[in-house]
């Protein structure tokens, strides 16, 4: 990023390059608890489970992605090593280690919902003082509350279909 560009933000830029680190963390951990929660996921309605798994972890990545992008941007270096990811996330890697749909799912509702979290506190600490860190984090929080809204939808589903066999 360009002098003049940098001068645009209003914080310590630093803290802020350590802050979408962390949150870089999270969405590697989140993307991977997805793309193998897919693979492993049994049960009723796992087609519809896997799917949606999978479309959110493209999503993760790609939030990887525009994170790095910025860090960059502000003269940051994204998270070298893969080791750090679980060091530096705000939230936890939850280990698919039972593969049952309801699990998987349900831990894909606390995940998003951390995230949820983590990217209201960007908003308020980018707010009025890095507009460009501020939008990348509202369309990253879009990204998230639809996620979670997905996950719940699905957690739904089953409970209907647990209640009809009943």
């Amino acid at each position: 990023m360009g002098t003049k560009g940098k001068g645009l933000v209003g914080l310590n830029v630093e803290e802020l390059v350590a802050q979408l680190n962390k949150a870089l963390a999270d969405e590697w951990l989140a993307y991977y608890q997805y793309w193998i929660g897919a693979r492993l996921v049994t049960g009723p309605m796992r087609q519809a489970a896997a799917s949606e798994l999978v479309e959110h972890a493209a999503d993760e990545l790609e939030h990887a992605n525009r994170l790095a992008a910025r860090i960059i941007e502000l003269d940051g270096t994204p998270i070298l090593d893969p080791h750090e990811w679980g060091k530096l996330a705000n939230c936890s890697y939850l280990k698919p280690t039972d593969p049952y749909v309801k699990a998987i799912i349900q831990q894909g509702v606390v995940g998003e919902r951390c995230a949820i979290d983590v990217y209201s506190r960007l908003l308020a600490l980018t707010k009025d003082k890095d507009l460009m860190t501020f939008e990348l984090a509202l369309s990253i929080l879009k990204d998230e509350v639809r996620h979670e809204e997905d996950f719940e939808a699905v957690l739904q589903d089953l409970e209907q279909m647990e209640k009809r066999r009943s």
